[in-house]
């Protein structure tokens, strides 16, 4: 199984879906958010997760009787304010948004309690993956540069998966493995294209700002790696979507779980790729199987870019 994975989910979701079953109507309620869907897949690849969050409110309470079914160890502190939560209807296939809530932003209490519980269990872990919250306001971005800082000064591996004003700081704290989208990367004008040229200066500006090793999804176009000072087009299986959403944190879980293991970066980036490519197979965020998840990563491409 190798040694555990602590992941940072300062804020999960409740999560309600509406589908449609034949002649009836089904509702599904889970935990959600990031970091509980990152956990989920590195559980589902046979690895060990402790959870950190911070649950209030009617959904935390909700949350915390939901979390206790999946397979991970969750250290959770109370909160003052509610989590957040949405609902989504999938009856006619398509997903389809009824209402959402971010959750109430954290208090300096809240954080305080998390802070020290994630410190604890990060540096009792092989790795420690920084999620992020449904909106940014939930909570500080200075607190992902502390907890990174904290973490490395001590040896501890650390894995983020993070945009916006949150991957600036945890770039600040410094990183060994950062994975972050391309729209993401546009988003916040890190990159001036979507060119392979600009992604590839992208990622090294983001080394120069503290990442070991980046790793960027590019929807259907191949992801790019860069590990060491090798920049690398990672070429994905390809399969049937059926909901391309939590393919990017499907791939962040994957590469985790490898580097908790012990296993090397080219490694992590191939079982990432796959887990990420087989998750759009799937109507659940965050799953599928470790055997499948094996088989596709034999299939997943590496080459240099110009090669």
């Amino acid at each position: 199984m190798g040694d555990p994975v602590m992941v940072f989910a300062p804020a999960p979701l409740l999560t309600v879906t509406i589908e449609q079953r034949a002649d009836a109507v089904d509702l599904h309620v889970h935990p959600g958010g990031q970091g509980v869907w990152q956990a989920r897949m590195i559980a589902a690849l046979g690895g060990s997760v402790v959870l950190c969050a911070a649950m209030g409110g009617e959904t935390g309470n909700v949350l915390g009787k939901l979390l206790a079914e999946e397979d991970v160890t969750v250290r959770a502190v109370p909160r003052d304010g509610t989590n957040g939560w949405y609902v989504h209807d999938r009856r006619d296939g398509t997903r389809t948004l009824v209402a959402e809530h971010p959750g109430d932003p954290m208090t300096r209490h809240d954080v305080d309690e998390l802070y020290s519980v994630a410190l604890g269990e990060g540096l009792r872990a092989a790795v420690s993956l920084l999620s992020g919250p449904a909106d940014a306001t939930v909570i500080d971005a200075d607190v992902y540069r502390r907890l990174a800082a904290d973490l490395a000064v001590h040896g501890a591996r650390v894995v983020a998966d993070l945009s916006g004003d949150l991957l600036t700081a945890v770039l600040a704290g410094g990183v060994a493995f950062l994975k972050v989208s391309h729209e993401e990367l546009l988003r916040d004008g890190r990159a001036r294209d979507g060119s392979v040229a600009a992604m590839a200066d992208a990622a090294r500006r983001l080394r120069v700002e503290g990442a070991g090793s980046v790793l960027i999804s590019r929807a259907d176009e191949p992801a790019l790696a860069l590990l060491d000072d090798d920049l690398i087009e990672v070429h994905l299986p390809s399969l049937q979507v059926v909901d391309h959403r939590g393919a990017g944190d499907s791939m962040t879980a994957g590469v985790a779980a490898v580097l908790a293991r012990g296993g090397d970066l080219t490694e992590a980036v191939r079982t990432g790729a796959a887990a990420g490519a087989l998750n759009v197979t799937r109507h659940g965020l965050g799953t599928g199987r470790a055997e499948a998840v094996t088989e596709l990563a034999g299939r997943v491409r590496l080459a240099a870019v110009g090669a």
